[in-house]
């Protein structure tokens, strides 16, 4: 009987050597290949998704043919699966014996040309018998518990062919390969399968002995008799070596870190019964690593070990304002604490909380903090932490439980002491795993975090000596009980002065050292820096002013590598050249004063912003449209503006008549981002008493202050970087709050000279100071011409 195999084999077929396997017919398998080892596989597709796998006799030293045996498997690729390290999986399923008759290339790609291997098989008695023998041999290697698949055991009973069977079963034989390679080469099918009938009697003797050896020896010794047993026979045999118990080391060396770890009473207390219970637990549960790996964290943990602090206070102080231009409340707040330091020992470190707008130094900050001090620096940004556990550790009854960030960090610092930042206090979020921003009372508490527990150590910890520092962009996210335990610190955006000597002193030369400049240092002068902070920069801190001087010293080292000639200085001119077309325009002086369009001024996370407010009319019933992303507080403002102006018409000579024949629209521009807060009520009341009353509303006039239903101004926050984000924009008078003087004192003295400055306490003031003066009526021809919302003619 021949078995008749259809396959459309190329003449030509790519080849694999094989060093630590052999490939059968029918047999599915999967290899783990290098990237250099791909080709072959990847060249399959072009024939038929074939390659053929050969075992080598001996590594090649040449010609590859003589080192490869006669006999091979024809293999089908079935899938290839790219691994992230580099490499792949590759699914294999053997076809066909295949007789290599020579290697027709060999690089970049092996190509071989073959035979298939025909195989002919008598239907007797012996081949029936044998196959009835074989299936009875597999059921008692089973028995004794020889594992096989249940797919393999149920193909076993209803494949009849001794060529299938005998490649099968050589599959799951504890074969060396070389065996397996002669397996292989057995074409005639009955031999075969007499072949792997001896061997697996052989395997099922060996199990039959193994058993009644086994079974003997648990009818003697008992399973607490068979461990006293081992563990005496591996002392006697550490003994005789001299080597020591590893257990009973590892138990010892333990214990010697407890008693030098310097642990509070209380806690060695519970470290040494936690070693009492751990020399009771077989090292084989898994009680036994948890148990040991809380030891270690309980003798690793810097409980009494301090770095010194430096109180030097000169010494501080120049450390500070090398790193730092100015931020002269934080400094003067470190100051403060260094000196109490050297008059006092044993003191609570402060929990201070630095806020403002992206940029200008809040986390570097923090590390000029440590280094003054001459502490270690931990940081961890709490941004979108949402895991109460996080902060306080998981109960160690958990798999893989650690402690919370607060002990992994100081544990890694080896202090107990360090300068420990909380980045982004005011972006953390809860859910149903907790609320990390409440587990964080216990620790920014200097009543309290005296003794912090975390879960996981279950012990407390004492954190007064440790500076907690906190960042955030806004206060008004951050839960009020939270806010009550820290002092707040405002770090204010930068004026244009500040940015010019932040960019002289400490940003030019960190550019041009760290774009490979420092040899030919190109000279950047001051109107080459302004035309940078002007016209490609609206920023309140200065990242974006290094990343455009970054970018100036790139495209220089870039001509530099060219040859072309080294620029020794940066001027406004190469500025434009190199940076391109200006990115931002003064938006005030390029335009001009228009009816229904106030300028105010808002303050956002970024810093401050300016920003119009349009109203325009047309006929309709009496009605009021807000556009522009107005948050419901902003909205809240608007109608509060057009309630006072309805009920002071005639005072502001305004016919009433005209809020019932028209419809009112109020829009603020730049309608993709959210807006909202209450500060720019004074300027959507003066942008609808422009609008109805005719006069135009100043453009080099900006307003903020909240406005109450009968026309006082009321306070604001962030009044500085509002001035300065009108002094960015080409503001000449800036109109607030008389509330707000007091914030005066906050606004650098030149920039206080360049504006004008009119506090107000009653809306009609804004009024008087913001609206040109009512201008003589149209004619009816221009009138018709002149859309709502635009300037009289």
């Amino acid at each position: 009987m021949t078995e008749n195999i259809t396959i459309n084999m190329p003449e030509i077929v790519p080849l694999y050597p094989l060093r630590e396997i052999i490939a059968f017919p029918y047999m599915v398998f999967t290899i783990f290949l290098k990237q250099e080892d791909m080709p072959p596989f990847e060249e399959a597709v072009l024939f038929n998704n074939l390659v053929a796998l050969v075992k080598l006799r001996e590594e090649p030293t040449g010609e590859l043919f003589p080192a490869l045996h006669e006999i091979g498997t024809l293999c089908k690729v079935m899938q290839i699966n790219k691994l992230a390290g580099g490499g792949a999986k590759v699914v294999l399923e053997g076809v066909i014996r295949v007789r290599l008759l020579a290697i027709v290339q060999q690089t970049p790609v092996a190509l071989s040309r073959l035979e298939p291997v025909r195989e002919f098989a008598e239907k007797s008695m012996v081949s029936e018998a044998l196959v009835g023998s074989l299936n009875a041999l597999l059921k008692i290697a089973l028995s004794y518990g020889r594992p096989l698949p249940d797919d393999v055991m149920k193909m076993i009973d209803f494949i009849d062919n001794p060529a299938r069977l005998s490649d099968l079963v050589a599959l799951y034989l504890n074969l060396p390969i070389d065996e397996l390679q002669k397996l292989l080469e057995t074409i005639d099918p009955l031999e075969r399968l007499k072949k792997v009938y001896m061997h697996l009697t052989n395997e099922v003797q060996r199990l039959q002995i193994k058993g009644e050896v086994q079974a003997e020896v648990t009818k003697k010794v008992g399973k607490s008799q068979k461990e006293f047993l081992l563990r005496e026979q591996m002392k006697q045999i550490q003994e005789e070596l001299g080597e020591e118990d590893s257990r009973l080391g590892e138990t010892n060396e333990l214990r010697s870190k407890v008693e030098g770890a310097h642990m509070p009473e209380d806690v060695r207390k519970i470290a040494e019964k936690e070693m009492r219970r751990l020399e009771r637990i077989n090292p084989a549960s898994p009680e036994y690593t948890v148990s040991r790996t809380y030891l270690d964290y309980l003798t690793t943990i810097p409980w009494q070990v301090s770095t010194p602090d430096n109180r030097d206070i000169n010494q501080a102080e120049t450390v500070l304002n090398e790193d730092h231009y100015d931020l002269k409340k934080v400094k003067e707040r470190i100051l403060e604490y260094l000196a109490v330091r050297s008059l006092k020992d044993k003191m609570k470190g402060p929990i201070l909380c630095f806020v403002g707008p992206p940029g200008v130094g809040k986390t570097s900050l923090g590390k000029s903090i440590a280094r003054t001090l001459g502490r270690k620096f931990i940081r961890i940004s709490l941004g979108g932490m949402r895991d109460e556990a996080e902060i306080r550790g998981h109960r160690r009854t958990y798999i893989g439980a650690l402690p919370g960030r607060i002990i992994q960090e100081i544990n890694r610092a080896g202090s107990n002491n360090p300068v420990f930042m909380l980045d982004e206090v005011d972006k953390i979020g809860a859910d149903f795993r907790g609320d990390p921003a409440s587990a964080l009372l216990e620790v920014l508490d200097p009543e309290q975090n005296f003794s912090f527990t975390d879960h996981y150590l279950d012990v407390p910890f004492d954190l007064t000596n440790v500076m907690f520092i906190t960042t955030a962009n806004q206060l008004d996210p951050i839960p009020a009980p939270l806010k009550d335990r820290m002092e707040v610190i405002t770090l204010s955006g930068y004026t244009d002065e500040e940015k010019l000597n932040i960019a002289k002193t400490y940003l030019v030369a960190r550019e041009v050292e760290e774009n490979g400049l420092a040899s030919m240092a190109p000279r950047f002068t001051d109107e080459a820096i302004y035309r940078i902070t002007h016209d490609y920069t609206r920023e309140a801190g200065v990242r974006n002013l290094q990343r455009n001087i970054a970018s100036i010293c790139r495209k220089i080292a870039k001509e530099v590598a060219q040859g072309k000639k080294v620029r020794p200085v940066v001027d406004p001119d190469t500025v434009s050249e190199l940076l391109g077309a200006p990115k931002f325009f003064d938006e005030v002086a390029s335009e001009k004063d228009r009816v229904g369009v106030a300028t105010g001024l808002a303050w956002t996370e970024s810093g401050g912003d300016i920003i119009f407010v349009e109203a325009t009319k047309m006929k309709g019933k009496e009605d009021l449209i807000l556009t522009g992303s107005l948050g419901e507080v902003m909205k809240e403002s608007v109608r509060a503006a057009l309630s006072f102006v309805k009920a002071n018409c005639a005072e502001l000579g305004i016919d009433k008549k005209m809020f019932d024949e028209t419809t009112l629209h109020i829009h603020v521009p730049a309608g993709s981002i959210p807006k909202d807060g209450p500060s720019a009520g004074i300027t959507m009341a003066t942008a609808i008493v422009s609008l109805f009353s005719g006069r135009a509303a100043r453009r080099d006039v900006a307003m903020t202050g909240e406005m109450s239903l009968t026309g006082r101004v009321l306070a604001i926050g962030g009044l500085k970087e509002k001035v300065l984000a009108a002094r960015r924009a080409g503001v000449k008078k800036v109109l607030a709050p008389a509330k707000n003087k007091k914030d005066l004192e906050d606004i650098p003295e030149n920039v206080k000279k360049e504006l004008e400055f009119f506090f107000v306490e009653d809306i009609r003031e804004v009024f008087v100071q913001a609206l040109n003066p009512a201008s003589p009526a149209p004619t009816p021809a221009a009138a018709a011409r002149t859309p709502a919302g635009a300037p009289p003619p």
